[in-house]
């Protein structure tokens, strides 16, 4: 009787789903890293299937609309992403067609995806996901929209492809993401010179006395050089032909690299450092 009563099974056996299907455990503080990890990787397939070799940053500030104080911002950083996005499709077969890519929200993120759009190129769009703000703008390219929850691993996406940043007026969150590059360039974590391009110099005159960090000697009168400014599309896209031209000379995909050992100094991608 007893031996009966132990044989007896479970009404119910207990369940858990496979690990990587557990989204209870995904969203857990536990798994904090393969949410981390899942930010870099899914960029980073889809950015080899969809053979993207480099971008241009567009960095600006979300609040700047068409019809606002600063409206003319707007449409010149539409006006930009057009004319590099026409001079880059009009370069020979071999050379590499770096795409426009913004933070993917509205402002002078959508300004710049919109003028990508307007030459008929593809963009990208790096959206961050925040609790009251940024939905993603309608002109990046469906194939490479990304929805972010780490600020950090957007910030590395920006840095990883760039091939020049321009910088329109902006407020905290454009501050910082340009302190970051030059910050990058500055302690040359990034492979070969960075074009960093300040849109507006009156505005970034006014809001940053970058002469006087020289002056208390808290860099070095050589960063002056890390930047140049612009003032209208003309003079910008001269600058990003200047800079970039080089590389587009046959210049090689960014996933031929391989990264066997450190002590090669090779890098999966040319412009970041490790």
């Amino acid at each position: 009787m007893n031996d009966q009563k132990h044989d007896k099974k479970p009404d119910q056996m207990a369940h858990h789903p496979l690990a990587y299907k557990n989204e209870k455990f995904l969203d857990s503080d536990a798994s904090r890293a393969l949410r981390i990890l899942a930010e870099y990787l899914e960029p980073l397939h889809r950015f080899e299937e969809q053979k993207v070799p480099g971008t241009v940053v567009f960095f600006g500030s979300a609040r700047l609309g068409p019809d606002g104080p600063l409206g003319r911002y707007y449409a010149e950083a539409r006006e930009l992403a057009r004319l590099f996005t026409e001079w880059s499709n009009n370069q020979p077969p071999s050379a590499p067609r770096f795409l426009i890519c913004s933070g993917g929200g509205h402002g002078i993120m959508e300004a710049a995806n919109r003028g990508a759009a307007d030459a008929g190129g593809r963009n990208v769009g790096l959206n961050i996901s925040l609790p009251e703000e940024q939905s993603a703008n309608p002109y990046i390219t469906p194939d490479l929209s990304f929805e972010f929850h780490y600020f950090f691993m957007r910030k590395l996406w920006f840095a990883h492809l760039a091939r020049a940043v321009v910088v329109f007026p902006g407020g905290f969150g454009t501050i910082d993401e340009m302190s970051e590059i030059l910050t990058l360039s500055q302690t040359r974590k990034l492979e070969g010179k960075m074009t960093v391009i300040l849109y507006g110099e009156e505005y970034w005159r006014e809001i940053i006395n970058f002469e006087a960090l020289v002056k208390h000697g808290v860099i070095s009168a050589p960063d002056l050089k890390l930047f140049s400014f612009a003032s209208n599309p003309r003079q910008a896209l001269d600058l990003l032909r200047q800079g970039i031209a080089p590389e587009m000379q046959g210049a090689p995909s960014p996933y031929a690299k391989t990264r066997p050992s450190r002590s090669d100094g090779s890098y999966l991608y040319q412009r970041s450092g490790d």
